[in-house]
């Protein structure tokens, strides 16, 4: 066994060893867990389940006019979850049109050191405040709603989808940045002409991943009043109706199961590893959709 195999097992031990004494320390009475798995038992058995199947009916108020087969488009979970997935989607945009110009300052192959501390000054600062917290600051600020929520999101996907890209543009060959340098171009010239084509493929695969981050988290915001299906999440855990909000949690689960499926399969048109795994078939599909909807340009951001 090698040293460092040794060094990984040692490492693991010890971080086991202090974090069972740290836990020991955090919790001072450790018989408060011997009735928790009766109490889990009863919880699920009279307040959890069966889940109330209620919220995908169609609401009371206002009248529902839609095609009765579609009627389910009235309820509170599908005007939630589809709330969510607005905030999350122009979160995501507005944050990558913002972040990436910042990751081009941030990033120290490209401006001097002390410009890079400033930018990476900012989104640290955007992004050590959880986006939940953001949602609090800015339904103070303008009130409840989603217009709270798409501010919060849009802060934190700056400083967390920056801080990704500046990290992936650092990781870019020298070779061509010092070539477009030796033939005069400016920065703004070789961050057009060079980095972004040459990363093109990571920084589309970023936004796809913050997307469906903020979907997870887009869930969470509205507990705040920020919009969402979270809103009615917190509503109903006010009214202890507990069986709904286990409803909203599956259909929760669900849709991000979906958006992970489609996340990843996307992901695999923009990265080297998704080349050498055997093609879904919405992967497949995906791929027919790039080489013959996309313009042709489009297909020069593949590395070679």
């Amino acid at each position: 066994m090698s040293f460092r195999d040794n060094a990984i097992i040692w490492f693991s031990f010890i971080g086991l060893i202090i974090s069972v004494l740290l836990m020991d320390n955090l919790v001072n009475d450790w018989g408060r867990l011997s009735g928790s798995w009766n109490n889990l038992t009863i919880f699920i058995s009279e307040s959890l389940w069966p889940p109330n199947w209620s919220v995908i009916e169609p609401q009371a108020y206002p009248v529902c006019t839609v095609y009765p087969l579609f009627d389910f488009t009235c309820s509170t979970a599908w005007i939630g979850i589809i709330e969510t997935l607005k905030i999350a989607f122009i979160s995501t945009i507005f944050g990558s049109i913002i972040s990436l110009p910042l990751a081009l300052l941030a990033a120290r192959n490209l401006n001097p050191r002390w410009i890079s501390f400033i930018v990476r000054f900012i989104l640290a600062a955007a992004r050590s405040l959880p986006s939940i917290i953001w949602a609090i600051f800015f339904v103070i600020l303008v009130g409840f709603g989603p217009i709270s929520g798409i501010l919060a999101m849009t802060i934190y996907t700056v400083g967390y989808l920056g801080k990704l890209q500046y990290e992936s543009i650092e990781g870019i060959s020298s070779i061509p940045l010092e070539a477009g340098k030796s033939m005069g171009l400016s920065r703004f010239e070789i961050s057009k002409g060079i980095v972004i084509p040459e990363n093109a493929n990571d920084l589309i695969s970023q936004i796809i991943f913050m997307f469906e981050y903020n979907v997870r988290h887009g869930t969470v915001i509205g507990i705040v009043g920020a919009g969402g299906i979270g809103y009615y999440i917190n509503l109903y855990l006010k009214f202890l109706q507990y069986d709904k909000v286990i409803a909203y949690l599956i259909i929760i689960f669900v849709v991000v199961l979906i958006i992970d499926f489609i996340s990843i399969s996307a992901r695999s048109l923009f990265t080297e590893d998704g080349d050498n795994n055997d093609d879904s078939f919405f992967t497949s599909f995906l791929k027919l959709w790039k080489e013959t909807i996309l313009p042709k340009d489009f297909l020069l951001f593949s590395k070679k």
